[in-house]
């Protein structure tokens, strides 16, 4: 079993800025790699920056120049570092682990960004 537990959202001024956090526990060796994801109301779950096998990033084109994915593996730990946020950006956003084997994804419950006009 691997944990994902976020952190780190809550309510911003459009132009503001937010870090989120997502700690990995539990069997968290298992863990190939990990990224952001995130849910607006009434849409469909999109990827918002994840990392690689290689260690490389991809971002969302909707992101990309403002938002900045990070992590420390030694904290088992990712983050997201969104500047210069929309009103367009509020959502739930998850972090995903996706376990070496048979690729199980994994989630955490989410956490709640709300950027006001």
């Amino acid at each position: 079993q691997v944990q994902l537990v976020e952190s780190g959202g809550g309510l911003v001024q459009a132009g503001g800025s937010l870090r989120l956090s997502c700690a990995a526990s539990g069997s968290s060796s298992r863990v190939n790699v990990m990224g952001w994801y995130r849910q607006a109301p009434g849409k469909q779950r999109e990827s918002v920056a994840t990392f690689t096998s290689g260690g490389n990033t991809n971002y969302a084109d909707s992101v990309k120049g403002r938002f900045t994915i990070s992590r420390d593996n030694a904290k088992k730990t990712i983050y997201l570092q969104m500047n210069s946020l929309k009103r367009e950006d509020t959502a739930v956003y998850y972090c995903n682990a996706i376990l070496y084997g048979h690729g199980i994804h994994c989630w955490g419950e989410g956490t709640l960004v709300t950027v006001s006009s």
